[in-house]
């Protein structure tokens, strides 16, 4: 059996921590649950692009700055007497053990995806309206996608084979097309948009998380860039100077050491 007992220890060194820095620091004495939102925001896009670059060391230390926030919330919550760490725990405690009764209970399941479609079922039951309630309004516009497209498919709204969404592609693709014969910039916005679901519906069916892939394809971008930028620098001329084909020859360079 494991023994949670040195964990535990940490766990309580850190909230006696943030009663300290509660009562004596006169930053976070001053802190509210508004001010600390844009730095959790913040502290998850780092956790993020530590995930993407595999670095387990920065993983591990954005996974603690995560923490502080929870347990800082938690003390706000307690000042207030809105709520407190123990009711965390709790309550999420409470929340996996209803959504899992394959473990807790006697129902079965044969995969994940059971799993997931029992999970939004128990949702619907505790008192969500719609299986989409739990997706977030101010996600970005991808990764909500990406979400509403799950939880869709948790109740059965999904197409069956890879290729029928590949030809879904194509059609928003070709419609899309269409309207660039036209001055109607609306339409063209909502086919642009018509595609972009359509290709995160796909990545979803081929095992990618588009958010992902587009951050990766960010960062390479910007690598190799930037060695383009310092390879013109190196011959003492600015990028507006070069030629596009001066430019590519060094992108490929980039791309070739990669």
């Amino acid at each position: 059996m494991t023994d949670f007992s040195p964990a535990l220890a940490s766990f309580q060194r850190l909230l006696e921590i943030m009663d300290n820095l509660r009562a004596k620091c006169p930053w976070d004495s001053t802190q509210t649950i508004e001010t600390l939102r844009y730095l959790t925001i913040e502290e998850t896009y780092e956790l993020s692009e530590a995930i993407l670059d595999g670095d387990m060391n920065e993983v591990k230390k954005e996974l603690g700055d995560l923490l502080l926030h929870i347990v800082f919330y938690s003390k706000i919550g307690s000042e207030q007497n809105s709520f407190t760490i123990k009711d965390v725990i709790d309550g999420i405690n409470q929340k996996l053990v209803m959504r899992h009764p394959h473990i807790y209970s006697d129902v079965e399941v044969d995969d994940a995806e059971d799993v997931k479609t029992n999970w939004e079922k128990i949702k619907l039951q505790e008192g969500n309206r719609s299986v989409l309630g739990g997706v977030p309004v101010s996600l970005p516009a991808m990764v909500k996608a990406y979400r509403i497209q799950e939880k869709a498919r948790g109740v059965g709204f999904d197409w069956e084979e890879p290729h029928q969404v590949w030809d879904k592609v194509m059609e928003e693709a070709d419609e899309l097309k269409n309207t660039l014969e036209t001055n109607d910039e609306k339409k063209r916005e909502e086919e642009f948009g018509d595609l972009l679901f359509a290709l995160v519906n796909y990545a979803r069916f081929i095992g990618v998380n588009p958010e992902d892939a587009l951050e990766r394809t960010n960062k390479k971008f910007i690598s190799r860039f930037t060695y383009l930028e310092d390879e013109a620098r190196k011959i003492g001329k600015s990028l507006k100077d070069m030629t596009l084909e001066e430019m590519d020859e060094y992108w490929n360079q980039a791309k070739n050491g990669e």
